[in-house]
């Protein structure tokens, strides 16, 4: 898979300068977890109504996020969700399964962006420019954006699946390979929504 250059070091003046036009922030949630898919956003941004406190959303208050999701939902040009299911990621293998998610999102956009900026190191081929830029979460606002949206999501998927399953903890860890998490498999086994090619699980199914 060829990926795009990475941008690295950027101030806030280059982020800026980088996210002018009409931009799609990328970002990702849940490549960690041991059960759930893996949430991808993409969020172009209106220029004409700026967003304040957008942020990487790991470094935002539960509250502070939900308040976000709501003012970007209410305020973006365009948002669209993309996902890969367990059992695509167990096919594809995490790393591909998340780029085709990325694309996904990009695909459902209701607005063509002029180029996308994903954060992190690596980037999917989108069929148009495309950057990936290391800590974009905390640099450029539409990946900020992206990050809010993928995270409240994912985090309401996980509370569903909790009222499911409530012997898992699934509304607490999230998903992500914790002791209570682990407990919770041994005593209660592995669900259809777990990642049966990551290793815990993989060892839980062998036993």
């Amino acid at each position: 898979m060829q990926f795009p250059a990475v941008i690295k070091g950027l101030t806030p003046e280059q982020a800026e300068l980088l996210s002018s036009g009409l931009v799609a922030g990328v970002d990702e949630v849940g490549r960690g977890p041991l059960v759930g898919d893996v949430v991808t956003a993409a969020v172009i941004l209106d220029p004409s109504q700026p967003i304040a406190g957008l942020n990487d959303s790991k470094k935002l208050s539960e509250k502070k996020r939900q308040a976000l999701y709501n003012e970007i939902c209410d305020k973006a040009l365009a948002i669209s969700v993309g996902r890969c299911s367990p059992h695509e990621i167990d096919e594809l293998n995490i790393l591909h399964a998340t780029m085709l998610a990325m694309q996904r999102a990009v695909a459902g956009l209701s607005v063509k962006p002029e180029k996308v900026l994903v954060d992190g190191n690596r980037s999917p081929d989108f069929g148009i420019a495309s950057h990936a830029v290391v800590k974009g979460d905390g640099l450029v606002a539409a990946i900020s954006a992206a990050s809010i949206i993928a995270k409240v999501t994912r985090d309401e998927e996980m509370k569903a699946l909790d009222a499911r399953y409530p012997q898992y903890g699934f509304a607490n860890h999230k998903g992500y390979p914790t002791k209570a998490h682990f407990e919770a498999l041994e005593q209660y086994g592995v669900l259809d929504e777990h990642r049966k090619s990551f290793r815990p699980v993989a060892e839980q199914l062998e036993k």
